[in-house]
């Protein structure tokens, strides 16, 4: 079959099975079967493609049809331009978690320190930071075992295992070092609203790493607890945080002495990113 007419039926099938982004996905997925960029498809649709492609093609639409993500059938997500790969024991990547990066890449430019990514998933936000800030080095924290196990693939596939780290623990008991920056993108869904999210997240994402308890706050107020024993006086800390939880976490951070520097919010003018610093007069 003609590769273009195969994407095109693939298109169809997604399309009736109430997949908004149909041609999309169809393209993105035949093009990560045949490792090519998915602008080529274009010049490539003349051309006959094996039945062994084509078993393979159909099972990975079968797979979106039943609301799997995309990343995990392609097995990769682009985060600050690179490609992480991720499975169902990470997060996948989302746009919004890149607001902790710009500040403080910007911030940080020019200078070697020492970071700390609490709950690192996929290892996406610490990687990418270290990506920008050459001579600086960095540990990615988590519970999940096989999540850590994939962020020490992306730190290799990056080129940066010489200066990142990537263990497991539990935040409670973790107290190795002293960081001039902490980043972190804890769980923040309140368990109520979990159920109420779409089929592709709560039938695949790790429910561990969305779940933050009754108000959705209880594992962000553990971070902060954390935080503030690790930080370097004038560190700087970057929290993501969910829908209409600004206030409640502002409060917070005051009660523990970080002095709010920042705040970013995403394409919907909700805060997303509380940015602060503990400063040495308190």
């Amino acid at each position: 079959m003609k590769l273009e007419n195969t994407i095109k039926e693939a298109a169809k099938k997604l399309k009736n099975h109430n997949i908004a982004s149909y041609d999309l996905d169809a393209e993105i997925i035949i093009a990560n079967i045949l490792k090519i960029e998915r602008e080529y498809l274009i010049t490539m649709g003349y051309k006959d493609i094996s039945n062994e492609i084509l078993k393979k093609y159909q099972g990975h639409v079968k797979r979106r049809i039943s609301r799997e993500p995309i990343a995990y059938i392609t097995g990769k997500k682009e985060f600050w331009s690179k490609n992480f790969l991720v499975n169902r024991s990470t997060l996948i990547p989302r746009p919004e978690t890149e607001l902790l990066i710009y500040f403080v890449v910007d911030y940080f430019k020019n200078k070697k320190i020492n970071i700390l990514d609490i709950g690192t998933g996929s290892g996406c936000i610490l990687l990418s930071i270290l990506k920008e800030l050459t001579m600086s080095y960095g540990i990615g924290i988590d519970i999940s075992n096989k999540a850590i196990q994939m962020a020490k693939k992306n730190s290799y596939h990056l080129g940066l295992l010489d200066r990142s780290k990537f263990k497991v623990f539990d935040l409670n008991k973790f107290n190795i070092g002293k960081y001039d920056l902490i980043v972190s993108n804890p769980p923040y869904i309140p368990s109520r609203e979990i159920n109420k999210l779409s089929k592709d997240i709560i039938n695949y994402e790790p429910r561990v790493a969305l779940n933050g308890g009754a108000d959705g706050i209880d594992l962000i107020k553990k971070v902060i607890y954390k935080s503030n024993q690790l930080l370097k006086i004038n560190g700087l800390f970057a929290l993501e945080i969910g829908f209409n939880q600004y206030k409640k976490v502002s409060r917070i951070l005051r009660y523990y002495k970080f002095r709010e520097v920042r705040k970013e919010f995403d394409n919907n003018s909700n805060v997303r990113c509380i940015i602060s610093t503990k400063d040495g007069f308190f």
